[in-house]
């Protein structure tokens, strides 16, 4: 069983490693639905991480996933930047893309030009698998693109009302590719799901509301920020732990 912690703040690498996670999808954003980090970012998860693996989201804008030709060399040009850090202490490095067409089904042609730009690392689509209108033929796709797994809560707004389509794709995926369930992953939850549906991964954002470092306040500091909760990875991480005993 693996459990990946959602982040964007670089004491949550340190945070979700000492909590007994095993991945951190790195990210920026959060608020947005998750954006690219910034290389100096990726650069210092890589420093910290100690044995967690580290998947980088890329990821260049909000909103939809409609990418033009720019858009697109953007995210290929940051992938092979990353690539290209030092990385003296082998963290694993991942990446997390994804790109539709305008109808909801996976742009194969942008897919292919990122997962071509990851190399030999490993490729997670993330979940704008859930907007596709035919899932079961998005994951086809995905298999044929050499993708590594897919993050999914089976199309619906979490993982527990995602329950029997997860089952589906596990069962279609056959080995082929990982289903990464997230979208509402809690430690009440995540025994049940994994017995019901067969996931062997799991992928949540661990956050917890905390007091700004500054006394001043501004429309663009307003008291509190998210951060990754050490107490919520391990409770996830005990719950997963002993169902997979």
């Amino acid at each position: 069983m693996t459990v990946e912690i959602c982040l964007d703040d670089l004491a949550g690498v340190r945070t979700a490693a000492e909590a007994g996670a095993d991945r951190i999808e790195l990210c920026s954003a959060l608020g947005d639905g998750g954006l690219t980090p910034s290389i100096g970012t990726v650069a210092a998860a890589l420093g910290l991480a100690g044995s967690l693996g580290v998947n980088v989201l890329v990821r260049q804008r909000p909103g939809d996933f409609v990418f033009d030709a720019d858009e697109l060399a953007a995210m290929v040009a940051d992938i092979h930047a990353m690539r290209a850090l030092p990385n003296p202490h082998g963290v694993p490095l991942a990446f997390v893309v994804g790109a539709l067409r305008p109808d909801g089904t996976v742009d194969a042609p942008a897919t292919r030009a990122l997962v071509t730009a990851c190399g030999e690392a490993q490729v997670t689509f993330h979940k704008a698998f859930d907007q596709t209108p035919d899932r079961s033929a998005a994951l086809e796709t995905l298999v044929s693109l050499g993708v590594t797994r897919v993050l999914t809560s089976g199309g619906a707004p979490n993982v527990v009302e995602g329950t029997a389509s997860l089952s589906s794709l596990v069962a279609q995926a056959d080995g082929r590719i990982t289903v990464l369930a997230g979208g509402g992953v809690r430690a009440a939850n995540v025994a049940a799901l994994v017995r019901e549906t067969g996931v062997r991964e799991v992928h949540l954002r661990a956050a917890v509301r905390t007091p700004s470092a500054s006394l001043a306040t501004s429309a663009y500091d307003r008291g509190s920020r998210d951060t990754t909760s050490g107490a919520l990875v391990a409770e996830v991480v005990a719950a997963v732990r002993e169902v997979a005993a």
